[in-house]
């Protein structure tokens, strides 16, 4: 007996067949429709998804904290709480103070010359961590902006390389041909494999290249790998090098690590003078009231007893004699010293880089000129060569050839030509001005105050 399905079981399947090939096609055209990404985009992106971002926002939050830290000494401390305790004999003391049913007690600083130091040295370290998290976003914008530089370079190539391939292969069909017609060699065949196996081979280094570069820029925008589709024309044109400006200046003046140099410097230069100031005296306040109980036997061995009890006043402290103060002094006035020639080091590398940066970016332009003229020449060869060919008057060798340098200067010219932009990024951010070229149109928030 053969078993039958009731006919709104097979209804239902028929229907959950169409749902599934509709949401197939539904996906291929998602897919097909998706929105090129541009690098603006990209940038605002990997700003809001970045890990780092985070890590420095978290340090600055880290350092004001520390900062209301000290601050705060100045306002009084107030602690309220109770000494219970059961007294055989003389009342002696709970942790350091009387028995009683409830105490309350409030401190602050009131003068204190190292404090006020050691103030403005969590300050300026406040001040450094904003320093570090503007400049973490300029990390991550340069490594954004290369990465995609790099990707949109790739798949130019691999766009070159299909085209390169196809012309390959029937190359390499024609020339199988003639061999067999005995007009070429088997010398002759062996090149022109050759020749298909090299494209070959830069198309798997570019396919290669351009998913790492992918899955990196999907890993720092938070997009999935597919939603990873560069725009060329997105990229803004790089502003031309005006090498007889002094850019060296331009960039230690703006340089976040000589500024970050500097005020570590301004740091340790105040706590050194905190530490002096240690040996000086300083004033607290202080205020204390308690609330005594009979059975601690205060009434037996106090003449006069009673329960309320407060005390007000100023406490003044005045150094004579601390040697180990002193060597904390000549240990921060050594630290001092070492954070400022450190900062002068840091001004002269930075000027140093910034004008081998400048002198690279000037010798690359050239290169780029001259790789992308010898690649034109080289087209107009093959271009000569394919009209040839159609005339009847060349060779397919000539034709061969005329390829092989054409491809072979396409690719020294990308090359060339990306070198120059990685350079040129690279001076942008010595010099300021890779945000406003990444992202034009928007002002660089200054750090807010706390």
């Amino acid at each position: 007996m053969k078993l039958r399905l009731p006919p709104w079981l097979r209804y239902t399947r028929l229907l959950a067949l169409f749902l599934l090939i509709l949401l197939s096609v539904l996906t291929v055209a998602s897919r097909a429709q998706a929105e090129p990404l541009s690098l603006e985009r990209a940038i605002r992106l990997a700003l809001a998804h970045s890990t780092t971002s985070a890590i420095a926002d978290a340090d600055v939050q880290h350092a004001f904290a520390s900062y209301r830290e000290l601050r705060n000494n100045y306002i009084p401390q107030l602690y309220v709480g109770s000494g219970l305790g059961w007294s055989y004999g003389f009342p002696l003391t709970i942790e350091g103070a009387a028995p009683a049913l409830a105490n309350a007690v409030a401190q602050s600083s009131v003068f204190n010359p190292a404090q006020k130091q050691f103030l403005g040295a969590a300050k300026t370290d406040w001040h450094i961590s904003e320093l570090q998290d503007k400049d973490q976003r300029n990390v991550v914008i340069q490594d954004v902006a290369l990465t995609y530089a790099e990707l949109v370079k790739w798949e130019a190539r691999l766009a070159r390389l299909r085209q390169d391939e196809s012309q390959a292969q029937q190359m390499e069909q024609a020339v199988a041909g003639r061999v067999q017609e005995g007009v070429d060699s088997a010398v002759d065949l062996n090149k022109a494999k050759l020749i298909a196996a090299r494209v070959r081979l830069h198309r798997a280094e570019a396919r290669g290249s351009a998913d790492v570069l992918r899955r990196h820029l999907s890993t720092l925008t938070g997009l999935p790998v597919s939603a990873i589709e560069p725009m060329a024309e997105s990229i803004p044109a790089l502003p031309p090098v005006a090498f007889e400006e002094d850019l060296s200046e331009k960039a230690v003046a703006s340089s976040a690590t000589v500024k970050i140099a500097q005020q570590h410097s301004l740091a340790e230069s105040m706590r050194a003078a905190g530490e002096h100031r240690s040996l000086l005296p300083s004033i607290d306040f202080s205020a204390q009231y308690a609330r005594l109980a009979t059975f601690n036997n205060y009434n037996e061995y106090y003449r006069k007893f009673q329960p309320d009890n407060a005390t007000i006043g100023f406490a003044l402290r005045i150094p004579i004699f601390n040697a180990s103060q002193r060597a904390r002094y000549d240990a921060a006035e050594a630290e001092a010293l070492k954070s400022r020639k450190q900062a002068e080091a840091t001004r002269n590398q930075v000027a140093e880089e910034t004008l081998k940066l400048e002198r690279a970016a000037e010798q690359l332009e050239a290169a780029r000129d001259v790789a992308q003229l010898e690649y034109q020449i080289a087209q107009s060869g093959l271009e000569a060569a394919q009209t040839r060919i159609d005339a009847k008057t060349g060779t397919w060798h000539e034709l061969a050839d005329a390829r092989v340098q054409a491809a072979e200067r396409f690719l020294l010219f990308q090359d060339a030509d990306f070198e120059y932009q990685r350079v040129r990024m690279n001076l942008l951010r010595a010099t300021g001005d890779l945000e406003s070229w990444a992202l034009p149109g928007s002002v660089s928030a200054a750090p807010a105050s706390k």
